[in-house]
């Protein structure tokens, strides 16, 4: 069954503190506070760092385990270091950081690239297809990993089960929004995000995987501004759009964290979704018994 996942990017914030997350409740317990508001959750704290394999295996612990999984976002010294160039033992030590101690709560891979780095369709090509499509190939890669995993590395899956893995490509070079890059995108089954900026960079609506992947960093002021109903209303009808085609599931992540409205216009989307999902069971139902 196909399913639509609404949460925040990121959800360490100390201005939500009294705003989003209760006053007296402890930074500790942030995620698991959070977790409990969404079904899902992009870690971007990945992107800065790599983690240990014990922070990982905290994260799973302090979520659901049911109905929940995290995105994760790419390492920035693979995607703005590198820009994709040489990287084998680079994301060998992203895959062995501990990712793996998440099992099934791991939903889609965000890789962002950065916007003075233009497209190059050979390196790209080869980069995605580096990218594990399950766990079991991603122990592979994590094999690969070098002497910087200086807390440790995870090199096989919690459970061993063959959980599979999709990646999704933010972009914002103008070079990138050509068929050229979504034949690509298509060809290693990856999506492209769709990445609402407030006009800041490109935007495009490519579907080019079997699942969407859309970031909302503000509509008017890039992650500041709030949606207005009326935007949350449109964005859920798209998203019912982009599922009815040929029943896609959906990640959707508010980044719009500076003024505390990710949270808010999240939680407003979701419900958006369970309701226009009730109406169509109703309508289902009413027409079976005529």
């Amino acid at each position: 069954m196909r399913r639509s996942y609404v949460g925040i990017s990121g959800y360490d914030y100390p201005r939500w503190r009294g705003a989003f997350y209760p006053a007296q409740l402890t930074k500790a317990r942030w995620l698991e506070y959070a977790s409990r508001c969404f079904n899902s959750i992009e870690l971007n704290g990945t992107f800065y760092s790599l983690k240990s394999p014990s922070i990982f295996a905290r994260w799973a612990t302090e979520v659901p385990d049911r109905g929940f999984v995290f995105a994760i976002k790419g390492g920035r010294f693979i995607t703005h270091n590198l820009k994709l160039r040489n990287c084998e033992r680079a994301l060998g030590n992203f895959f062995a950081s501990g990712l793996l101690a998440l099992g099934a709560k791991i939903g889609p891979f965000l890789w962002q690239l950065p916007a003075t780095y233009g497209f190059e369709a050979e390196r790209l090509d080869r980069f995605m297809r580096m990218l594990p499509r399950d766990s079991l190939a991603a122990e592979d890669v994590a094999r690969h990993h070098d002497h910087r995993l200086k807390q440790g590395a995870l090199l096989e899956a919690v459970d061993g089960r063959r959980i599979r893995y999709r990646h999704a490509f933010e972009v914002r070079h103008p070079s990138y929004f050509c068929e050229e890059f979504y034949d690509i995108l298509r060809a290693n089954h990856c999506a492209l995000v769709f990445a609402d900026t407030a006009g800041k960079f490109g935007y495009a609506e490519e579907l080019t995987a079997d699942f969407i992947y859309a970031r909302l960093h503000g509509s008017t002021e890039l992650y500041a501004s709030g949606y207005t109903d009326s935007e949350l209303d449109d964005w859920a009808a798209r998203i019912r759009r982009w599922r009815g085609r040929s029943g896609r599931d959906a990640y959707v992540y508010f980044d719009n964290d500076a003024k505390v409205h990710a949270p808010y216009d999240a939680l407003r989307l979701a419900e958006l979704l369970r309701e226009s999902k009730s109406q169509g069971r109703a309508r289902h139902s009413i027409a079976a018994r005529r």
